[in-house]
């Protein structure tokens, strides 16, 4: 029997292995190592370098994806429940505010505002938490810190904190967030929050000027701030801490949620602050030390980041209450079960939108937004409530929806002599336009049906949001607001004096100026859009579009006439909201947010009186009663919510959007083995044209061999 020739069998070998690799179950364009087949990782994506991981300078979005999972401030925001509500974290219960008068006498809960010179809150922590592993904590046999004090060649072989071989932790204890509050001064770190909080932490801003001070004088490297009492933030034991604010304040109790207010232990600070640390990029901006559910073990911004579960975490578990709906979505499955589910969160740097998409729908990225060129692709609006495409069904995704804390408006400058003012032909030509642009239409044809017409500047999910329609622009039918008749607007226009579109007076067209910047609602598109809405009421709109330095510079001095602004929220609050109109806040009289200079004195009042109350009927009473009188003078157009649309695979749990919450990840569990199947259902290799080539390449191999073989046989003849 003849051996089988050479060619053939490499093309036999070559095609029994690709046969067998197509059978292990494993899909062969995996961008993730064979190792990690199977395992409890969460895989998602990042578009951009965290700049800050540092919680005294940390304030972005992309920074939060990964400090809010580091850290553990005091207080979170429940992960279901809305409107929003803050809990414990650290915390042993949410303190409440004790209130004093300027001689320290204490005053009531419902005490006047104006009579409170301070208030106190005492904050208890609970025992036994611990910090992640680090070797900030590290000691050698004797006690004594093993790496403070790095020599030139003990660092000659440190690259990341990866290389350093010793580990330790400590207990979290009260005097952690003293010493974080206190690096909110440092001269060193500039937070974004200094500014306010030195307006209400008792001595902040006098402590700035003592650490600037005590900063020159140093002869080491390290500015050790325990040496340094903070008038307005002081440990009492070991497990708590009190911080006294001047005046009252309720909002402050939003800011423990922060990262701003998480603990770091002195021992970080220190270890941090050697001389060359800093160069090789070790340092609390690179890798944050916390008592969080997880910890950054991978810091490489060009290509990726890792989270792992901190092996420290405990005394946490998932929610057992939420919202109406939820146990029927499988949002309470895992009540009362320790977390985090999730071992490791693999962050991959993806640029381009596309890439992403695709790697999604492959089951290599777990969940997904939804950009404007694939949105088409995942979703289909059908009488205003969005599904998903059939595609999308089969592939067992799941869409989540949820209204942004946030506001699109347009706002007109009350300092304006056409569109401003307080008179009640004022009010008609405000609420003539409000009716006129049609903002529902808006969101479906620019934000492909993403957003709620707004009915006020409160959004879903904050205390004092009222369903219901504004009744200067929209008619209640059956059950919903529905935008009034073009004839209404008219008909008020002409009230306020300009019949179809003219100066009764004068007879001169209405001309009604947007000043915007070149990009943006400035775009042809949305400008071609906005005038049609303003000829249904035969007014002409003129764009005077500029630059973002001219256009602010218009909105600072009050020159501008129409607007487009948005807003986000800092925190669930209606303050956060409601002081967008409130008249020192003025943007042309006083530098404030209040970009369309609106002053009214019984707003102003009712303001004043609300914004530092507690939340209960008397509140609500009170916002009521503002947005009654915000619909009526329509300082805005009250545009709409935005609406965050994210997409999941079938293996993923307990995904539900929370805008407030930054923390989500220790509540998300997921089936790797589900996955891995998905995975490999979905891509699965298209192996006949590989077969064909190779059956071809051996055909044309085969004569040739044949004839090298023919032609040695001769020569050797």
């Amino acid at each position: 029997m003849k051996s089988t020739s050479r060619p053939h069998r490499f093309l036999l070998l070559g095609t029994l292995s690709l046969l067998l690799s197509a059978c292990d179950g494993a899909a062969w364009n995996s961008p993730y190592p064979a190792a990690d087949q199977g395992k409890n990782i969460l895989y998602t994506a990042f578009t951009g370098r965290p700049k800050h991981l540092d919680p005294a300078q940390s304030y972005t979005e992309d920074e939060a994806a990964f400090t809010a999972q580091v850290y553990q401030p005091p207080l979170q925001y429940h992960y279901l429940k809305r409107p929003y509500t803050l809990i414990p974290f650290a915390a042993t219960e949410v303190p409440k505010a004790r209130h004093f008068d300027a001689s320290g006498r204490p005053l009531p809960q419902d005490a006047d505002p104006a009579a409170v010179a301070y208030s106190v809150y005492d904050i208890h922590i609970r025992p036994g938490i611990r910090y992640q592993p680090h070797p900030a904590f590290a000691a050698d046999a004797s006690g004594k810190p093993r790496y403070f004090d790095l020599s030139p060649a003990e660092l000659k072989n440190i690259d990341t904190l990866a290389d350093f071989e010793q580990r330790g932790s400590r207990e979290l204890t009260a005097a952690d967030y003293v010493y974080q509050i206190k690096r909110l001064a440092h001269p060193h770190l500039h937070s974004p929050i200094f500014g306010l909080m030195s307006q209400y932490i008792a001595g902040l801003k006098d402590y700035a000027a003592t650490l600037e001070k005590a900063d020159k004088a140093k002869t080491g490297p390290w500015l050790d701030l325990r040496g340094y009492p903070l008038e307005g933030a002081q440990a009492v034991d070991r497990y708590t801490y009190r911080v006294k604010v001047k005046g009252k304040y309720p909002q402050f109790q939003y800011w423990l949620a922060m990262p701003f207010f998480s603990p770091i232990p002195w021992e970080a600070d220190r270890f941090y602050s050697q001389p060359g640390l800093a160069e090789k990029n070790i340092s609390l901006d690179w890798y944050p030390v916390g008592t969080g559910p997880y910890m950054l073990t991978e810091n490489d911004p060009n290509r990726r980041m890792v989270l792992e579960r901190n092996p420290n975490f405990g005394g946490e578990t998932y929610p057992t209450e939420g919202e109406p709906g939820d146990r029927a979505a499988g949002l309470l499955a895992d009540a009362g079960k320790p977390l985090p589910f999730i071992d490791k969160v693999v962050f991959t740097l993806e640029k381009e939108t596309i890439p992403y998409w695709n790697k999604f729908l492959q089951g290599y990225y777990d969940a997904s937004g939804i950009g404007s060129d694939n949105f088409d692709q995942a979703v289909q609006i059908s009488g205003g409530e969005a599904r998903l495409t059939e595609d999308m069904e089969r592939q067992g995704i799941q869409l989540r929806t949820s209204v942004a804390t946030s506001d699109m408006y347009m706002g007109f400058n009350l300092l304006d002599p056409t569109v401003g003012g307080y008179t009640d032909k004022a009010r008609k030509l405000r609420q003539a336009i409000s009716i006129a642009v049609d903002f529902e239409e808006f969101v479906s044809i620019f934000a492909n049906g993403r957003g709620i017409a707004a009915q006020g500047p409160i959004p879903p999910g904050i205390f004092g949001y009222r369903e219901g329609a504004n009744p200067y622009v929209y008619d209640w039918v059956d059950g919903k607001p529905r935008r009034k008749p073009i004839e209404a607007a008219k008909k008020l226009l002409a009230e306020a004096g300009y019949p179809d579109g003219r100066d009764a007076a004068t007879g001169k067209p209405l001309l009604i100026y947007l000043d915007t910047t070149s990009t943006g609602l400035g775009s042809k598109s949305r400008v071609d859009w906005l005038q049609k809405q303003f000829q249904k009421i035969d007014v002409q709109l003129v764009v005077r579009a500029t630059d973002w330095n001219r256009f602010q510079d218009k909105i600072r001095k009050g020159n501008a006439q129409l607007f487009f602004f948005g807003w986000n929220a800092d925190y669930p609050d209606p303050e956060n909201f409601l002081f967008l109109l409130y008249g020192p806040q003025s943007r042309a009289k006083g530098g404030g947010e209040n970009s369309a200079n609106y002053d009214s004195p019984e707003f102003n009042h009712l303001f004043e009186r609300m914004k530092n109350m507690d939340n209960g009927p008397e509140r609500q009473a009170l916002i009521d009663r503002m947005v009654d009188i915000l619909r009526q003078d329509a300082p805005w157009i009250f545009g709409y919510h935005p609406k965050d649309f994210v997409l999941a695979h079938a293996w993923t749990y307990n995904r539900k959007p929370n805008q407030m919450a930054n923390n989500a990840l220790k509540y998300q569990r997921l089936d790797p083995v589900v996955r891995e199947k998905m995975r490999a259902r979905w891509n699965r290799p298209v192996l006949w044209p590989l077969l064909l080539t190779l059956v071809l390449l051996g055909l044309a191999v085969v004569p040739a061999w044949q004839g090298y073989k023919r032609h040695e046989k001769a020569t050797a003849k």
